[in-house]
């Protein structure tokens, strides 16, 4: 009778500390993703939130504590390679690709963890990235320069460049920033859909804004000041009080069909 084989983390940090020039980033920080769970990284502006992704990714070195991700621990292995297994879309990523870059090798460079490729990619890469660009609604705008999209057409085209790789993590670092309200509205529900379009998929999504909180969200991290206030499953984590503590004012919160809202009622 074979055993059943338990997978491994998606990723796991444990007591992580992060600080620069004698101030302290991150402390103290313990948390656990697990496959295909879907975790929203909640917190005011200042909490640690970049400088936990960029541990993530291997753009910050932890000062103390250990970090592994999709079975590579830190330190022990090359965060180059592993990057190539991350799905990253985020203002870091879209501020490297040059404006006349078009959309469909944006999207080719995704298999390769490359930006502005430099040499035509092989037909199969190309006609990936073009089944990528129709399945996120935007294969007409394939041969358009990344300068001429608009940006709700940009986040599209990222989310489609981070699965161009297969990735086994997605991370969607404030992908709503500069979004107009209905292009926000497009791409939360493009977002809603992630989950059927790959199933398995861990994806970690972080905002200051939890109206952009989707009910597909399963699990939230809530950070202040460097420091998790509390972290597990949203209907145990995400109530009034924890915000409350969260953002520094007391608030209310409400649960929608399609999210949540938040009110400050006092200070």
């Amino acid at each position: 009778m074979s055993r059943s084989v338990t997978p491994l983390p998606v990723l796991e940090v444990s007591r992580l500390r992060i600080a620069r020039e004698d101030k302290v980033i991150l402390r103290g920080l313990d948390w656990r993703v697990e496959p295909g769970q879907h975790w929203v990284i909640l917190g005011p502006n200042g909490s640690g939130k970049s400088s936990l992704l960029a541990a993530l990714t291997g753009y910050f070195a932890p000062t103390s504590g250990s970090l592994s991700v999709l079975g590579e621990t830190f330190g022990r292995s090359d965060w180059r390679e592993l990057r190539r297994r991350i799905g990253l879309v985020g203002p870091s990523v879209a501020a490297m690709i040059q404006p006349s870059e078009p959309a469909l090798a944006v999207v080719a460079g995704g298999v390769d963890g490359l930006i502005n490729l430099w040499r035509r990619p092989k037909p199969a890469t190309l006609a990936l990235a073009l089944r990528l660009l129709r399945l996120l609604k935007v294969g007409g705008l394939s041969a358009r320069p990344w300068g001429h999209l608009s940006q709700g057409e940009r986040q599209r085209v990222l989310i489609a460049r981070a699965l161009a790789s297969d990735p086994a993590l997605l991370i969607l670092d404030e992908s709503c920033a500069g979004l107009d309200p209905v292009a926000r509205a497009e791409f939360l529900a493009l977002v809603r859909r992630l989950p059927k379009l790959k199933p398995g998929l861990a994806i970690v999504f972080v905002t200051h804004h939890v109206e952009e909180i989707l009910p597909t969200f399963t699990h939230v991290l809530l950070l202040r000041n460097g420091s998790a206030l509390a972290a597990g499953k949203m209907a145990e984590v995400l109530k009034p009080a924890a915000l409350s503590k969260l953002f520094g004012r007391k608030v209310r919160l409400a649960k929608g069909r399609d999210g949540w809202s938040l009110v400050v009622v006092g200070k």
